[in-house]
């Protein structure tokens, strides 16, 4: 049996009868130094993981016990995954602590159960980033190269998913660089233990050593939340729908569900706006997920960002006109999610932004070419381009090719039915557009935790 006993965080070291028996104890080197080990008990600090686990393989074969210690919750991104991925769960007893998240929440007096956490250790910094820019209240497990100074520098220096500093923002944006960051550090111990509040920019000007337990990324104006049924900071629409314009904080169910909402639930001009069954397909497209960035270029009322924001992805909307761009921020306060509006004209309006997962393309003119190319050399994983003039396809199905994506697309004819005199009904045919797809194969980065 191996024995894995979650330790840390305020917990007391594991009692001698925890321990007595053991024939290997695995465990950092000061869980080790903190116990009293059996005599005949091979100790192995962990380091690599690889080494550790051969060496638990060995004892295993003997039917030798094996106790393994860990940080707080050993089931929470932690050494169990590994060690029942090796060895299948029945092979393991184990006895979990309090985990660095939960500790760290306890200390501020706040629920966690809408929280959501994400590990950037050994991973990408750029997920928790995004969902740091996404969600109101983050969790990030830390690592070396990605710890306080570094998530703070991403969040303060380009002023959130969007342009660089003294570029266009209004409140309603509500930028990744005005989140507080909670910084926990050596959770547990009496004589050390340090949660200390500061700014992305304050946080990106230390050197916070190697102590740092969690890192919570916290909107306050949004911290509170309404009592939840189910736990995580997963998009409204996962479990109630969207945050509709009637929709209070008080724990009110929203009255819109689902995705592809009516052109109703947006304010927009003249009908100016992508249509639920065109932002049906561009949104299956664009496959927006925590973790990731979207771009909605030419946003116009924002209705597509707004959308890919619903279901989770941080958000950039890039829209020329004044009164657009306050349309946007207006739809994505009205939907309770934050979209980052750019004012200007792109492709010039997208340097200096943060790279993309994703782009829709809604708008352009004659320098759709150009806008289709940029973010198609740009994007990580996919372009969607809506296009109602037929002129216009070739170029942009060429400006995607030219980026080394595969292409796809469609026509898009839909008749809404409508009422006539006489209690009849009749089909009311919409304008026809063309929904282009440009595909290129990447991987997915790993460590979210709704």
């Amino acid at each position: 049996m191996i024995t894995v006993i979650g330790t840390g965080t305020g917990a007391p070291p594991p009692r001698a009868e925890a321990l007595a028996g053991a024939r290997l104890v695995v465990g950092g080197r000061r869980h080790l130094d903190a116990v009293r080990l059996p005599a005949e008990a091979e100790r192995i600090v962990l380091g690599p993981l690889a080494p550790a686990l051969d060496a638990v393989a060995r004892y295993r074969e003997k039917d030798l016990p094996v106790v393994v210690l860990a940080s707080g919750d050993p089931g929470f991104f932690g050494i169990v995954r590994a060690l029942a991925e090796r060895f299948g769960p029945s092979a393991l007893d184990v006895r979990p602590g309090v985990s660095s998240v939960a500790t760290a929440f306890a200390r501020l007096g706040l629920p966690w159960d809408d929280a959501v956490v994400v590990s950037a250790h050994g991973r990408s910094l750029r997920t928790a980033v995004n969902v740091c820019r996404a969600r109101p209240k983050v969790a990030v497990l830390t690592g070396p190269g990605a710890g306080p100074a570094e998530l703070g520098a991403a969040l303060a220096g380009d002023r959130g998913p969007g342009p660089r500093p003294g570029a266009d923002r209004a409140p309603g944006d509500a930028p990744a660089a005005d989140r507080v960051l909670v910084v926990a550090s050596a959770l547990g111990d009496p004589e050390r233990e340090r949660v200390e509040r500061v700014t992305p920019a304050e946080a990106a000007a230390r050197d916070w050593g190697t102590a740092v337990s969690v890192v919570l990324c916290l909107d306050e104006a949004r911290v509170p939340s309404p009592t939840r049924t189910i736990a995580g900071g997963e998009p409204e629409t996962a479990c109630a729908g969207s945050r509709s314009p009637d929709a209070d904080h008080a724990g009110r169910e929203p009255e819109h569900a689902g995705w592809a909402l009516e052109e109703a639930a947006f304010a927009h001009r003249d009908s100016m706006i992508t249509k639920f069954e065109v932002r049906a397909l561009a949104l299956a497209r664009l496959g927006p997920r925590l973790g990731e960035l979207v771009w909605d270029v030419g946003a116009g009322s924002g209705s597509v960002g707004v959308e890919c924001a619903r279901l989770g992805a941080a958000v950039v909307a890039v829209e020329r006109s004044a009164d657009g761009v306050e349309r946007v921020r207006a739809n994505a306060r009205a939907h309770g999610v934050d979209v980052h509006v750019v004012h200007g004209s792109a492709p010039g309006a997208l340097t200096g932004l943060d790279d993309p997962d994703a782009v829709f393309v809604g708008g352009g003119g004659r320098e759709l070419p150009a806008v289709v190319a940029e973010c198609a050399r740009r994007a990580r994983r996919t372009v969607v381009v809506a296009v109602a003039a037929l002129d216009r396809v070739p170029a942009a199905r060429a400006a995607l090719t030219a980026a080394g994506m595969s292409c796809d697309g469609v026509l898009l004819q839909s008749s809404r039915l409508a009422p006539l005199p006489g209690d009849v009904t009749r089909l009311a045919a919409a304008n026809p557009v063309f929904l282009l797809w440009g595909v290129r194969p990447q991987a997915r980065d790993e460590g979210v935790s709704q």
